[in-house]
C-alpha cells in the first residue's frame, strides 16, 4: 500500500463534492433512489467558497491513483464562552474510508491531520457527528460525547 494524503485544493471541488454525497449517503443508510441533486450543487458551491476563503480544509487519500478515503473541517465562529474565549469553533465531518482499505489506520490519519491544522489556527473546540461505526476512532482519539455531538477539547 503506497498512500498519499494530499490536501484538497479548488482543483479538487469535483471529487470532493462526489465525496461528500457519498458519505451522506453511507452515513444516513440512503438508497440510490434519493435525488441528491440539490444537496450536491449546495456542496459543490460550499467548496467553491470555503476552500478559497479557508473555512474549511479537506484531505484526499489514494492509494497510488485509487481514492480510498477523505475527510475534512469546517471552521466558524460563536459567541465567546468561559471554555471558548475566543469563539472560534470547528467541525469535524466526511471522515470516510473505502470498505477495502478500512482498520488500517487511515480515517485516524485523516483525523489527526485535521486536528494539526485546527491546532495551528490557535481554536481550542472541535466538535462533530459520529456514527455508531466511527464512534471507536473519535473516543480512541480523545472525543467525549456530549449530548449527541461529541468533543475535543484542546486545553
Amino acid at each position: 500500500m503506497n498512500l498519499l494524503y494530499k490536501r484538497a485544493t479548488i482543483e479538487d471541488i469535483d471529487m470532493l463534492t462526489k465525496t461528500r454525497i457519498r458519505v451522506l449517503s453511507a452515513a444516513n443508510s440512503l438508497s440510490d433512489d434519493i435525488d441528491m441533486n440539490e444537496v450536491e450543487k449546495q456542496s459543490y458551491d460550499y467548496y467553491g467558497r470555503a476552500l478559497c476563503d479557508d473555512t474549511h480544509i479537506a484531505y484526499l487519500v489514494f492509494d497510488e491513483k485509487r481514492f480510498v478515503g477523505s475527510g475534512g473541517v469546517s471552521f466558524f465562529q460563536v459567541m465567546p464562552t468561559y471554555h471558548n474565549v475566543s469563539g472560534k469553533k470547528a467541525y469535524i465531518m466526511n471522515i470516510y474510508t473505502e470498505p477495502a482499505y478500512r482498520r488500517r489506520g487511515i480515517a485516524y490519519k485523516i483525523l489527526d491531520l485535521l486536528v494539526s491544522d485546527v491546532r495551528s489556527k490557535g481554536i481550542t473546540s472541535i466538535s462533530l457527528e459520529a456514527t455508531e461505526a466511527g464512534r471507536p476512532l473519535y473516543e480512541k482519539y480523545g472525543f467525549v460525547k456530549v449530548d449527541d455531538e461529541m468533543e475535543l477539547l484542546m486545553v
